[in-house]
């Protein structure tokens, strides 16, 4: 008999804890070297085109996983949760000098008090019909944008980001900004992971199961629904602002449409709805995907000449492949690539548990 098996609280213990299993911690380890380590030696290219909109990507899946993936309240607006954020960045940091830092923070505050008014609705209704309701927040949210004189009304509303500066640090080149936007996201994973181990996540978890049965044992609806709404948009206004201070340099409307939110609805599909890692799996993948598929498909233009991949198809072969790669994550392995790492990661576990260290100390049996 196991420890844990004997004693309840030290098994609690250990599932409560922020990485629960040895080799999870492993991994974590080795992420962050790399993730340190390796930029350096990267061009700008493959940090301003692959590195700073992954990582910017999985702050905003990360927050969409939060009210879909973990409360089960489907949502089509994360894109202009970003809009929200991106705007209120560039006005806050461009117009008022606010400092970068707190500038994030009201780029988030704002998105969650639009994400409220959002998800009122999902006190009343889910599924199919909070999914259209958050479908039209997406255009009501972006059409407002267009329309407030104070922000620049216009249907092509750009701002251009003044010289971006964090204590004094000049932050204009491509491997700071990497830097940058990797801490942000490091706190934000930090801050995710304990919030699903807390009680709001078990809430949250109860409502996704079944919220008739949650609410008669007590979890209220209203404030844990509307929570996983407001943090969801707070996550995607952070990452909106991050698009502006480490990346794109500007704010547009054009950035953040439809095709954007459907895009992060992807990423947790592929990644693993419910999961903090597949919110960065989900986004590895999508940053990645078009990369192999751009140079298999040319490959096969120049080989073939023409004949097998047309340049019509060429240029549609991306977003054909990426809904069947949806369409398969969800028919094959609908918990997506999380899921398969956690196989993978406890049949290597449970291979190495079978050689005890010297160290370890016998189980006692409880006495029956």
């Amino acid at each position: 008999m196991m420890v844990e098996e004997c004693f309840p609280a030290t098994r609690l213990k250990k599932d409560m804890a922020l990485l629960p299993r040895r080799i999870d911690k492993l991994m974590m380890i080795a992420v962050l070297v790399v993730a340190l380590a390796l930029p350096p030696f990267l061009g700008d290219y493959w940090l301003k085109g692959v590195m700073i909109p992954m990582l910017i990507l999985s702050i905003s899946a990360l927050g969409l996983n939060i009210v879909t993936g973990f409360a089960g309240l489907i949502s089509l607006g994360q894109g202009a949760f970003m809009a929200v954020g991106a705007f209120t960045g560039v006005i806050a940091y461009g117009r008022y000098g606010i400092p970068i830092p707190l500038t994030l923070l009201i780029a988030g505050a704002m998105a969650a008090a639009v994400g409220a008014v959002v998800g009122a609705p999902s006190l009343r209704i889910k599924g199919l019909y909070l999914l259209v309701a958050t479908l039209a927040a997406q255009f009501i949210i972006l059409w407002v944008i267009q329309r407030v004189p104070w922000i620049g009304a216009g249907s092509m509303v750009t701002i251009n980001t003044p010289p971006v500066f964090i204590a004094g640090l000049h932050i204009d080149e491509a491997l700071e900004q990497y830097y940058f936007a990797l801490c942000v996201a490091a706190l934000l994973t930090v801050f995710a992971l304990n919030l699903t181990r807390s009680r709001v996540g078990r809430a949250w978890m109860a409502i996704r199961e079944q919220d008739v049965a949650a609410s008669v044992m007590g979890v209220s609806m209203l404030r844990y629904k509307l929570m996983a709404f407001m943090i969801s948009a707070f996550y995607g206004g952070i990452a909106g602002a991050m698009v502006v201070f480490a990346w794109v340099g500007a704010a547009s409307v054009q950035e953040y449409d439809l095709d954007l939110s459907i895009q992060l609805l992807g990423m947790i599909i592929i990644g693993g709805l419910g999961s903090v890692l597949g919110s960065y799996l989900g986004a590895i993948f999508v940053a990645l995907f078009p990369i192999a598929i751009s140079i298999a498909m040319h490959n096969i233009y120049a080989i073939s000449g023409g004949d097998i991949v047309s340049a019509a198809t060429l240029a549609n072969a991306e977003h054909l492949l990426f809904g069947a790669l949806i369409v398969f994550f969800l028919i094959v392995e609908p918990l997506g690539l999380s899921h398969l790492w956690h196989r993978f990661s406890g049949s290597v576990e449970a291979k190495l548990s079978r050689f005890p260290t010297t160290n370890q100390t016998p189980t006692r049996r409880r006495p029956m």
